[in-house]
C-alpha cells in the first residue's frame, strides 16, 4: 500500500490535469501581468524601455507634477467621473423603479430601448450627441430657431459629464432592475399596514433594499467616467479641456516629434492605482450586502405599484428621456449617414445621398476595418470563451491549490482601464523578444481584448457553474475519470447556455472596443473604432456616421440572433 501511495504521489505532478492547471495558471498570470510590468518599468526609465542605454529615474513623476495644467487635468477627470456617476445613478435608478415596479404604460418596450447604448461604443454615442446636440447639431439648430438659443453646451466638463452620465444610466438601470423586481413584497405590505402610502413604502422600504446595486453601479460608473476617452476627446479636445485619458492619448500618440514614454508611464501608473483602489472599495462596500437579502426560500411576487393619476405624467417623463437621449441619438447617426448635411432648415429627404456609404465601401481601408472588426469579434470571442471557461473551471471546480490566487489574477483586469491595457501591450510588443512578430496584427488586438474582458466572461460563466451540483464531479471521479474528462464530458455540456452568453458578451465588447486598440493598430489591422477616431480628428463626419451606422446594424443583428438562436442572456 505504501509503494502504491508513493507511486501515486510521484505520478501526480505529470498528471494531465495538473499540467492543465499549471499551464493555464502560468499563461493567465503572464497575460494579465504582461501589459502592466512594461508600464511600471517605463515609468522609472529616462528613455524608452527598448533603449538599451535607459537608466533608472524618478524624474518622470517630477515632470508629471511640473507639467503645465496637470492639476486641472486631474480635477477635470474627477469632476467628470463624479458627474457621470451622479447622472447615471439618478436616472438609472428612477427608470428601474418605474419600469420594474409600477404600472407605467409601455414599460416593456421602453425598458428594451433603454439598454441600447450598452451595445455600442461610447465613441458612437458621443458622435450621436455631437450630431444632434453639438453647436451645429440638428436639435441645437432647431432650438435656436424656435427658442432663440440652446440651453446646453457639450464643450464643457459639465456638458461632457451629463452626456456620459446619461449614456451610462442603462448600466445602473440593469443592476437596480434585478434588485427591484426581486424585493420581498411582504416588507412593503408591512409598511402599508402601518399607514404608509404606496410611494412612501416604495421610498422607505424598496429603495433602501437596492442599496448594494446602487453602491456597485455607483463605483463602476465613476470608474467608467475617469477612464472614458471618446466623450472627453470629442468634446473636450476642441475647447482645450483634458482628462487623464486624453492626456495619455495625446502624449502617447499625438506627440509632435515622438511619444513621451516616461511621462505617459508615470501618468498611467497613477490612473491604474486610482482605478484599482476604487475597485477594491467597491468590493469592500459590498461585503455587508448580505443584510439586504430579501429573496428567501418562500416564493413571492412583488406587487405592482399603481401610479394612479401619475401614470401618464410618468409615461411622458420616461418617453421624453428615451426619445431625447436614445432614439434621437441613434436616429441622428442614421440620418447623418444618409444625407450630405443635416439641418432642420432643409427637409432631410431633399439632401439624401448614398455618397457616405459609397465612400466607405469604395475604400479598401474602411472595408478592411469592418472586416477586421468582425473577425476580431468572432474569432476572439470564441478563443476568449474557451480560455475563460477553463480558467473558471480551474478556479471553481478543481483541487488546484492555487485556484483562489488564479481567480484573483483573472479578475484583476477589471481594474485595468482600456487605455492602459493598450499602452501596456504596446510597450510589451516593443520590449519582449519575439513579440514583434504580432506587432500591428489583429492577433495582438484579440489578445489584448481577451485579457481586458476576462472578468466579463467570468461573470457570465461563474454563476451558472455554481448552480451545478458537485456530486456530478465526484461521481465521475469515482468512476475513474480525471478532472479534464469530467469537465469536458459532464460540466461543459451543462454550461452551454452560459457559454453562449459568454460568447455573445465578448463578441459585443470586442466589436465595440476602440480604446485598447488605439495604441496597437497599424495599417492593415484597423478596426471600425480606430478608423472612426481618425475620421473624427479630421472632421469627416459623413464617413464617421456611415461606419457608426454599420457598427450599430451589425451589433443589432448579432444581438437578435444570439438571443433567438443561441438563447444567450445579454445584459439581463
Amino acid at each position: 500500500m505504501t509503494d502504491l501511495s508513493e507511486t501515486g504521489r510521484a505520478a501526480r505532478p505529470i498528471d494531465r490535469s495538473r499540467l492543465i492547471y499549471w499551464g493555464v495558471a502560468s499563461l493567465t498570470t503572464v497575460l494579465v501581468l504582461g501589459p502592466i510590468l512594461p508600464i511600471v518599468t517605463q515609468a522609472f526609465l529616462d528613455k524608452p524601455l527598448y533603449d538599451g542605454t535607459a537608466g533608472f529615474t524618478f524624474e518622470n513623476f517630477a515632470r508629471l507634477v511640473r507639467e503645465p495644467g496637470m492639476a486641472q487635468v486631474f480635477f477635470n477627470t474627477f469632476y467628470f467621473g463624479a458627474l457621470t456617476m451622479i447622472m447615471a445613478q439618478v436616472f438609472g435608478a428612477v427608470m428601474a423603479v418605474l419600469v420594474g415596479r409600477t404600472n407605467l404604460p409601455g414599460r416593456k418596450w421602453m425598458g428594451e430601448i433603454f439598454i441600447w447604448p450598452l451595445f455600442v461604443s461610447n465613441l458612437v454615442i458621443a458622435f450621436g450627441w455631437f450630431t444632434m446636440y453639438g453647436p451645429s447639431g440638428f436639435i441645437t439648430l432647431a432650438a435656436k430657431g424656435w427658442l432663440g438659443g440652446a440651453p446646453w453646451n457639450l464643450y464643457s466638463v459639465t456638458g461632457m459629464g451629463i452626456v456620459a452620465g446619461l449614456s451610462q444610466a442603462p448600466l445602473t438601470y440593469l443592476m437596480c432592475l434585478a434588485a427591484v423586481t426581486k424585493a420581498d413584497p411582504q416588507l412593503e405590505d408591512a409598511a402599508r399596514s402601518t399607514g404608509a402610502g404606496p410611494f412612501r413604502a416604495l421610498w422607505s422600504v424598496t429603495i433602501p433594499m437596492i442599496r448594494p446595486a446602487l453602491i456597485y453601479s455607483a463605483v463602476l460608473n465613476f470608474v467608467v467616467g475617469i477612464e472614458m476617452l471618446a466623450i472627453p476627446l470629442l468634446f473636450g479636445g476642441p475647447s482645450g479641456i483634458q482628462t487623464v485619458t486624453t492626456f495619455l492619448y495625446d502624449k502617447g500618440i499625438n506627440a509632435a516629434v515622438r511619444p513621451e514614454y516616461g511621462i505617459v508611464g508615470a501618468a498611467a501608473i497613477i490612473l491604474l492605482a486610482i482605478v484599482a483602489a476604487l475597485v477594491w472599495l467597491q468590493g469592500h462596500l459590498m461585503k455587508a450586502s448580505g443584510r439586504f437579502v430579501t429573496v428567501r426560500g418562500k416564493a413571492s411576487r412583488p406587487s405592482t405599484l399603481d401610479l394612479g393619476a401619475w401614470r401618464w405624467p410618468a409615461f411622458a417623463f420616461v418617453f421624453a428621456f428615451v426619445f431625447f437621449t436614445i432614439l434621437a441619438i441613434f436616429g441622428g447617426i442614421f440620418l447623418r449617414s444618409a444625407v450630405t448635411f443635416l439641418t432642420p432648415l432643409i427637409p432631410f429627404w431633399k439632401v439624401m445621398t448614398t455618397a457616405n456609404f459609397d465612400l466607405v465601401f469604395g475604400s479598401s481601408t474602411y472595408v478592411r476595418s469592418i472586416v477586421n472588426s468582425v473577425v476580431v469579434a468572432t474569432v476572439g470571442a470564441a478563443i476568449g470563451t474557451f480560455f475563460i471557461a477553463v480558467v473558471a473551471l480551474i478556479a471553481r471546480r478543481s483541487d488546484f491549490r492555487f485556484r483562489r490566487p488564479l481567480e484573483y489574477v483573472a479578475l484583476f483586469p477589471r481594474s485595468l482601464p482600456g487605455i492602459i491595457a493598450g499602452l501596456g501591450f504596446f510597450y510589451a510588443v516593443l520590449w519582449l523578444p519575439g513579440a514583434d512578430l504580432i506587432r500591428g496584427t489583429i492577433f495582438v488586438l484579440i489578445l489584448a481584448f481577451m485579457i481586458r474582458y476576462i472578468p466579463v466572461g467570468f461573470g457570465a460563466i461563474a454563476p451558472a457553474l455554481a448552480q451545478i451540483g458537485e456530486e456530478l464531479d465526484r461521481g465521475a471521479r469515482i468512476s475513474g475519470a480525471d478532472w479534464w474528462t469530467t469537465v469536458t464530458r459532464i460540466i461543459l455540456p451543462i454550461l452551454k447556455p452560459a457559454l453562449f452568453s459568454c460568447y455573445a458578451l465578448l463578441f459585443i465588447h470586442f466589436f465595440k472596443e476602440y480604446v485598447t486598440a488605439a495604441f496597437l493598430y497599424q495599417p492593415g489591422s484597423e478596426i471600425i473604432g480606430t478608423t472612426m477616431l481618425q475620421l473624427v480628428a479630421q472632421g469627416d463626419n459623413g464617413p464617421v456616421s456611415a461606419l457608426a451606422t454599420i457598427q450599430v446594424i451589425i451589433t443589432a443583428l448579432f444581438v437578435i440572433l444570439a438571443r433567438r438562436l443561441l438563447g444567450a442572456k445579454i445584459y439581463g
